[in-house]
């Protein structure tokens, strides 16, 4: 429900704000984001609890710690600018926290990529070796960097003004 500009007695929100499309763009984006670092995560989470994680070898438990500690650290940066919001609220300086926020989530996804390439790795060496695992994590890597960060960047350079 908005508020009615001619009734003072209903203070607007802070979605309402008319110079918040950003914002509200910041929000959504996350929306999408999120819940993928938390699906990841919560796999992670009950992987050791499967009776046959104690039969991989050494180096794939290094591989899921490292995992872990990406998605972990995604789930944490990409939740970090919610409850920030709800903690700073009113905002006092909105674009020094959106700017804040955009770091916060590029940082997040950043992270849920490396744990995205080596959950890829740690899955696909454990069904047919190390070397397909190791193949199939870099394809996965390609992609996210080609889809994820260098077509932005060249869609970004591209567009007229």
């Amino acid at each position: 429900m908005r508020a009615d500009p001619d009734n003072l007695a209903e203070p607007a929100s802070d979605a309402d704000l008319p110079e918040d499309g950003d914002f509200s763009d910041m929000l959504s984006e996350m929306r999408i984001v999120l819940p993928g670092a938390q699906m990841l995560t919560a796999f992670l989470i009950i992987l050791p609890f499967n009776g046959g994680f104690r039969h991989i070898v050494q180096s794939e438990k290094y591989v899921f710690l490292a995992t872990f500690f990406f998605a972990l650290s995604s789930l944490i940066l990409l939740s970090a600018p919610a409850v920030q919001h709800r903690m700073m609220r009113p905002l006092q300086d909105r674009e020094r926290f959106k700017h804040f926020a955009t770091q916060q989530i590029v940082a997040g996804s950043f992270a849920l990529g490396i744990a995205l390439v080596l959950g890829t790795n740690l899955v696909i060496s454990e069904v047919f070796g190390l070397t397909i695992g190791l193949v199939a994590a870099g394809v996965i890597g390609l992609l996210l960097l080609v889809v994820w960060w260098l077509l932005p960047l060249w869609l970004k350079r591209n567009t007229p003004i």
